[in-house]
């Protein structure tokens, strides 16, 4: 991995520009401003040394153009602004007539001058699907979150399902929430306001949210992976210390996306330091984190694969009764419920263009991406608790506990002084004591 992101980094160390078409539109407008400043500051000395009378119509800057100063009757004709060619690639001329009232309005109007469609609604038709991506995946990562922490509270709250398994399952959660929350901080910083631009230099927190975000990403494929890891561990290698692999685990699924986006952190620092870190123009910087996120789906379709393979086999021998069937059953069902959530779209959408953003092609992808995204992380607390025997079961005993200590109560207070008080309670102890030795009927394994 290391060496991965240093040829990476090496090949692709050419500093690359990336503004958006808005900022770029905006940073023409205000060096048109300046320029005009200039040539009126200019035009005023010049007319000033030659000792020549004002003229009528004064030069001007009227926020789009720049008008030279005119005498009376005369007509002038200026270029069409230069952030309209940028959008729309056409040139044209727009006129104004000095007049004694002064100057008249411009004529043609600056968009069929210049060739600018103000009735195409493309802009609009993109902003309404944006807005309603924006909407679905807020939807999601909110019912992700609120089903992971639920879970989290579940698994912690019995002391039975207190193992190794359900503590990298519970890292696996943390990942999806905080994939969560830095999604919504960073729609918080980008998106404060619906028309707004950040094309002047950003600040150092709102890189760190980027940089946050970007580190939730990898960290949330990274126990992705490790949850494929595991599976797969547990089923090739019969005896094995999951106390002792499970920091092995904590390392690889805090620690290696760590690596990286320090890597792509400096690089983004150093070759691409341009607007918030939210866009990516350097194709070797983008790879320092795709690069691994897609290594790490690939890895888990091997495993998938492999595990496949091995409970097939597990399945046509004659000794996969009872029990040990059961198990296997079990554990093949999560896997090829889970592990074809482990990004395996994101490996069949790689390939498709990124930058067509009128491309119904891009939109469908991204739509789809965003949809399992979004929703991965209840899909994965539903199979890992919600649907998980294990938890099922410890749950229906400290309810059929709870019941019985009501009832116990509830007998005690209306028999207090009654002759049968000493035989209902000791029957109501009876039942407590079987109940808490009573041997659990729980899956050791569970999903």
């Amino acid at each position: 991995m290391w060496v991965f992101a240093f040829l990476v980094c090496l090949e692709f160390s050419i500093p690359v520009k990336a503004i958006p078409k808005e900022c770029e539109v905006h940073s023409i407008l205000m060096r048109e401003e300046e320029h005009c400043n200039e040539f009126l500051s200019q035009e005023k000395q010049n007319l000033s040394e030659v000792g020549l009378p004002r003229t009528e119509c004064q030069g001007m800057w009227d926020n789009l153009c720049c008008w030279p100063s005119s005498a009376i009757g005369k007509t002038v004709a200026v270029a069409c602004p230069k952030f309209i060619f940028a959008l729309t690639g056409k040139e044209g001329f727009v006129y104004r007539n000095c007049t004694s009232d002064g100057w008249s309005n411009s004529f043609p109007r600056h968009d069929v001058a210049c060739g600018f469609d103000t009735n195409n609604t493309i802009e609009d038709d993109k902003n309404t699907y944006y807005m309603n991506v924006k909407t679905m995946y807020t939807v999601g990562y909110g019912t992700s979150l609120v089903s992971l922490s639920i879970a989290i509270v579940i698994i912690c709250s019995f002391r039975k399902l207190h193992s190794t398994r359900n503590y990298i399952h519970i890292q696996l959660f943390m990942s999806f929430i905080l994939r969560a929350v830095s999604i919504f901080v960073k729609d918080t910083v980008l998106f404060a306001t619906e028309y707004i631009y950040y094309c002047n230099a950003y600040s150092a927190g709102c890189k760190f949210v980027i940089i946050f975000f970007q580190y939730c990403i990898m960290a949330n494929y990274s126990w992705l992976l490790v949850e494929g890891l595991y599976l797969h561990t547990l089923l090739i290698i019969s005896f094995f210390s999951e106390k002792k692999y499970f920091w092995c685990y904590i390392a690889l699924g805090w620690g290696s996306p760590l690596i990286f986006i320090t890597a792509w952190s400096i690089a983004r620092h150093l070759h691409e330091d341009t607007g918030c870190w939210d866009t990516n123009s350097n194709a070797g910087i983008k790879w320092i984190i795709k690069g691994p996120i897609i290594i790490s789906i690939f890895i888990n379709v091997l495993f998938f694969v492999s595990i496949i393979r091995i409970l097939v086999s597990k399945f046509k021998t004659p000794g996969a009764q009872g029990k040990e069937f059961n198990h296997y059953k079990r554990l093949a069902k999560s896997t090829l419920l889970l592990i074809s959530l482990f990004g395996v779209h994101y490996i069949l959408f790689a390939c498709f263009p990124e930058d067509e953003s009128s491309s119904l092609t891009m939109e469908i992808r991204l739509y789809f991406e965003l949809a399992l995204g979004s929703f991965q992380g209840f899909v994965v607390a539903v199979l890992y608790c919600f649907l998980n025997s294990e938890v099922q079961c410890e749950i229906k005993r400290k309810w059929r506990r709870w019941k019985l200590k009501k009832h116990f109560k509830r007998e005690s207070r209306h028999s207090h002084n009654s002759t049968s008080t000493g035989g209902n309670g000791s029957n109501q102890v009876s039942l407590l004591t079987r109940e808490q030795r009573q041997p659990s009927l729980c899956a050791s394994t569970g999903v």
